[in-house]
């Protein structure tokens, strides 16, 4: 149980660094590498990737050395797909896949055999570019020998772990966002406070995310118009102003977490916008909010009838987080976003996915 716990830690503390692509070049963060029980090797995404370092556990799981993998393409990673796609070799999988990319066999020079579960995943850098190409090894070749008993109190206990780390990141965020609001009121009038707004709004959307997988942890999907309803009302009652009422009509439409996550960041930030600056010089108006769905897929609509947006402003703003967040909807969930700004008639930012895209990603 012990070094369970420390694994999944080191893990999370992995997964979570900041700025991990900048990290990945400093001398400090590769020996935390050189210690963690997990293989891992790294590449630099160029025109053509090249390792540029593999820790000791990965030497020892696969035979092959950092020295002799350093400079060269994933080709040379020894490995071969488990099952259907036998003929599939593990450097293949590692560079054009993402995520779990499967289990392989790897023989080593000793005569030894490996079984590794293999992951892979792109590091971007603060400008949004793939920078790092990371992946990891998890030796499984001994689980056909452990008793169904044992594996099934591992996997309890790995339950419990991820349960108890995913209540305590709900927490920190909780707390998060609480003193991030409390700044911000004790800033006002001596500094901009819309900065620690913005902030503390899409830390609370993350909140609520997980809110809504610890109520289901059998769950990976969750429930856009709930999600976003709750979103709706967390803004509202943060930014309430006499006079701007909320229209509000949503349809149940399950989707990925890595969909909900930019989708609710973005809401929330058009939700607050119009809050704030649709209608200045008025004394009031509606703001309207829809999920709805149909036989082609989902559409979510942020809208108000307010005054617009500036001469000369685009949403989103060019170089600005809601940018990045606006581009991986567009990147991984293959959605349309289109927006529409008079004076006479406001804004509106419909943001749209298919089912047909849904399923391409999938498949």
């Amino acid at each position: 149980m012990t070094e369970l716990k420390d694994k999944v830690d080191q893990v999370e503390e992995l997964v979570t660094t900041p700025d991990l692509a900048s990290a990945l070049e400093s001398e400090q963060f590769r020996r935390f590498l050189d210690q963690i029980p997990i293989a891992i090797v790294v590449a630099q995404m160029k025109s053509d990737e090249q390792i540029v370092y593999a820790n000791p556990e990965f030497e020892n799981l696969t035979g092959q050395s950092s020295a002799e993998l350093e400079g060269k393409p994933w080709s040379v990673v020894q490995g071969q797909r488990m099952g259907k796609d036998g003929e599939q070799t593990l450097g293949y999988a590692l560079k054009n896949e993402s995520e779990y990319v499967g289990t392989f066999r790897i023989e080593k020079a000793d005569a030894k055999v490996s079984i590794v579960d293999a992951y892979s995943n792109v590091i971007v850098d603060d400008s949004g570019m793939p920078a790092f190409r990371l992946a990891a090894l998890v030796d499984v070749s001994a689980h056909d020998q452990t008793p169904r008993e044992e594996l099934e109190k591992q996997l309890r206990d790995k339950d419990i772990l991820l349960r108890e780390i995913q209540h305590r990141v709900k927490n920190n965020l909780q707390m998060i966002t609480a003193l991030i609001r409390l700044e911000a009121r004790n800033a006002a009038g001596r500094l901009d406070s819309a900065p620690f707004d913005r902030l503390a709004g899409r830390i609370h959307s993350l909140q609520l995310l997980y809110k809504s997988l610890s109520e289901d942890p059998n769950n990976q999907e969750i429930d856009l118009g709930t999600y976003l309803s709750q979103i709706a009302t967390s803004v509202m009652e943060a930014h309430a102003v006499e006079g701007i009422r909320l229209e509000l009509k949503v349809d149940a439409y399950p989707v990925s977490v890595n969909v909900a996550m930019p989708t609710g960041l973005v809401v929330n930030e058009l939700l607050t916008n119009s809050l704030k600056h649709a209608f200045k010089g008025r004394d009031g108006g509606t703001i309207s909010l829809q999920c709805l769905t149909n036989e082609v897929g989902c559409c979510v609509i942020v809208s108000d009838d307010g005054v617009g947006l500036p001469a000369g402003k685009d949403w989103p703003e060019r170089g600005k987080l809601s940018a990045l967040i606006v581009e991986s909807l567009r990147q991984n969930a293959k959605a349309k976003i289109e927006v529409t700004s008079t004076s006479q008639n406001g804004t509106r930012v419909a943001i749209v996915f298919t089912r047909a895209a849904a399923a391409e990603q999938q498949s």
